[in-house]
C-alpha cells in the first residue's frame, strides 16, 4: 500500500532523512523505532507533504511527493502529530470532525459513531473544550481525528509517549482493535516497549538511516 524508496527529506539546508526505504503492506502494522531525534518526526512529516523531499512514495499508486498536501485525508491517510496538535477551543467533536472541514468523507456522521465506538472514552466528553482535557485524553482525540481521515492508512508518531500506563494499555488494545479493520498503520516510538507484539514488520531509524530489522 505504501512504498518508500530513497527519501531523502531536509529542515532548510540540514539534511535529515537520508535515502530511506521502507514498505507497508494492506492491513500490516509496521513500526519505526529510533531514540528522540533520529527522524523519526521528519520522516513522517515528509510523508504527510509537510517538509521537503525527494525520491519516490506511492500510496496505491498514487505519487504522495508529487501530490498537494490536503490530498493526504482525500487518500483515506490519517495523522497523529507526536504533540497532538488540537485547537485548544475547540470542543473533543469539533476536533475530532476537523478533517471533514476540507475534505468530503462519506457519510462522515456514522464514521464519528465509529470512532466512539472505538474510543468511548472520548464520546464521554465530546463537549469539552480540548484545553481542559489531560494529556492522555489529548492523544486519544488526537488519535480519533486521525482516524476520521485514516479510513486506510495511519500515520502514528509516538503515540505512547507521556502517558500513564493504564492508557498506554488502553491504546494497545484500541490498535489490536484496528486490525480486525484492515487499517495499515505505521507507528513510530522511541522504544518497542509498547509496540511488542502489535507489529507485522520493523524498521529502525538512525540519524535519518533506516533499515529493516
Amino acid at each position: 500500500m505504501l512504498q518508500v524508496t530513497g527519501l531523502t527529506a531536509a529542515i532548510g539546508a540540514t539534511e535529515i532523512i537520508r535515502d530511506a526505504t521502507l514498505a507497508v503492506a494492506e492491513g500490516q502494522m509496521c513500526g519505526l523505532i529510533g531514540v528522540n531525534g533520529a527522524g523519526k518526526t521528519t520522516l513522517m512529516r515528509a510523508l504527510m507533504g509537510a517538509v521537503t523531499a525527494r525520491g519516490t512514495v506511492t500510496f496505491s499508486g498514487v505519487d504522495l511527493l508529487a501530490a498537494p498536501a490536503h490530498q493526504r485525508a482525500a487518500l483515506g491517510i490519517g495523522y497523529m502529530p507526536e504533540d497532538r496538535r488540537l485547537v485548544p477551543e475547540f470542543t473533543v467533536e469539533q476536533n475530532i470532525l476537523m478533517p471533514t472541514w476540507s475534505i468530503a468523507i462519506p457519510e462522515h456522521g456514522k464514521r464519528l459513531q465509529w470512532v466512539y465506538s472505538l474510543l468511548p472514552e472520548i464520546a464521554r466528553f465530546e463537549g469539552r473544550r480540548a484545553f481542559e482535557l489531560s494529556g492522555g485524553q489529548q492523544k486519544l482525540v488526537a488519535l480519533g481525528r486521525a482516524l476520521m481521515a485514516g479510513r486506510r492508512f495511519l500515520l502514528l508518531d509516538e503515540p505512547f509517549e507521556g502517558i500513564a500506563p493504564v492508557l498506554a494499555q488502553r491504546l494497545a488494545q484500541v490498535l489490536l482493535d484496528l486490525r480486525r479493520e484492515h487499517v495499515s498503520v505505521l507507528i513510530a516510538e522511541s522504544n518497542r516497549t509498547h509496540v511488542e507484539g502489535l507489529l507485522d514488520a520493523t524498521y529502525f531509524i538512525e540519524r535519518g538511516a533506516v533499515r529493516q530489522g
